[in-house]
């Protein structure tokens, strides 16, 4: 077997990237994604592409945040490992897969191939969540009516509700800055990332009982990609009641009542709980994502 050529793509030969079979379909779910050229590498064998990988970040970060786009040709995992290695950056890895992909024999082996390529280049799969997309085919969910919410500009609010909400959580990226920094750490890390988004600060909304007590929170939101649920938390004293689903409603419609044309969601795959309100919202799971980090 010839020596392997791992390098970047530039306007020139940006091309090269879409040279290679696709039988995770990534294509499809990165179809309205933009790319920079030079976060695209590839790995090239006798001049053929033989793995790609591209990264992601916001139009404004001087680095990117994420590989996301992965793939290979059969047998050439190791290709894909190198590519993954020798990558400038030192992202984690977010594998895009189709909905269902593990009852399909192909798209199951071609996503285990992949698996075995990110532990090659020294990460572990660390959570998978499940992505949704809602359209208004999808139909609009029903406001339950019995919560208040309202816009509420003070920060400190957000603080606090957001380490009391990760003080009991499912979340991932939660229970893994509690774990680094405490519950301090989890709720800036929140905070950070609503800050990020283009979508306006005044957007953010707390939600009270009938007796005045803050139940929860939910953060409507753009990122780059357009529009999402950028939130939804209940605090701990108030769980029990279904009320994810009420401030779900609510984003759903503040979103729609926006221009929201769709709007993307995800929760952990083993996040039981939420994963049922966004069923019972209307909100299909269109595909899944496999978070990678390096050991």
């Amino acid at each position: 077997m010839t020596d392997l050529v791992v390098r970047a793509l530039d306007e020139s030969d940006a091309h090269l990237f879409d040279t290679l079979p696709d039988p995770l379909d990534a294509a499809e779910a990165f179809k309205n994604a933009t790319y920079r050229p030079d976060w695209k590498r590839v790995a090239l064998r006798d001049g053929r592409v033989v793995a790609r990988a591209a990264w992601w970040g916001g139009p404004d970060d001087t680095e990117p945040l994420s590989a996301e786009w992965f793939d290979f040709a059969d047998g050439e995992e190791e290709a894909g490992a190198e590519l993954l290695r020798t990558a400038p950056w030192k992202t984690g890895l977010q594998l895009v897969l189709p909905a269902g992909w593990r009852e399909d024999p192909v798209r199951h082996a071609a996503a285990e191939a992949r698996f075995a390529a990110a532990r090659a280049a020294g990460q572990r799969l660390w959570v998978e969540r499940l992505v949704y997309r809602w359209t208004p085919e999808c139909g609009l969910p029903e406001r339950p009516g019995r919560l208040t919410f309202a816009a509420e500009p003070d920060d400190a609010v957000f603080f606090d509700a957001l380490r009391r909400i990760h003080s009991v959580t499912l979340d991932a990226h939660a229970r893994k800055a509690i774990g680094k920094g405490g519950l301090d750490l989890a709720a800036q890390e929140e905070l950070d990332f609503f800050r990020w988004c283009p979508s306006p600060r005044e957007w953010w909304q707390i939600a009270r009982t009938p007796d005045g007590d803050l139940a929860g929170i939910h953060i409507p939101a753009h990122n780059p990609s357009g529009p999402c649920v950028g939130f939804i938390g209940v605090l701990p004293e108030h769980r029990g009641h279904g009320y994810a689903y009420d401030l779900l409603a609510e984003c759903t419609h503040f979103l729609v009542e926006r221009g929201a044309e769709f709007i993307a969601a995800a929760t952990d795959r083993g996040n039981f709980p939420m994963a049922a309100h966004f069923t019972e919202a209307g909100y299909p799971v269109v595909r899944e994502r496999a978070h990678f980090e390096f050991e």
